[in-house]
């Protein structure tokens, strides 16, 4: 197995791992926090509100995978798009995840 071809495994287990935390957010009947050490906030149609989140989770995870590929190419700075778009990518899902809370918050 080359280099690339385990640190692309790696990176793709971490998505499914992520996609895990999805299928967690639809089935939750509790609102689900989304930082650590937080306490959920006060939502008022619960079942949306973790479908949204589990969704985002979802979708999160599928980019998360597409940016892995690189990694089959090590010395290709193709790598950088994965690391930059991975960046790029946590941004969006706070700012999304946030425009969430607000959506279905009390």
């Amino acid at each position: 197995m080359t280099e690339g071809m385990a640190a692309l495994l790696i990176w793709e287990a971490c998505a499914v791992l992520f996609a895990g935390i999805s299928i967690y957010c639809f089935l939750a009947k509790k609102p689900v926090g989304f930082f650590a050490n937080a306490k959920p906030p006060e939502i008022r149609d619960v079942r949306a509100y973790n479908r949204a989140v589990g969704r985002l989770w979802l979708v999160f995870a599928v980019v998360f995978a597409l940016l892995g590929i690189p990694l089959l190419w090590p010395d290709s700075p193709l790598v950088l798009l994965g690391i930059i778009g991975l960046m790029w990518a946590i941004i969006v899902v706070i700012v999304v995840y946030l425009r969430i809370e607000q959506k279905y918050k009390k």
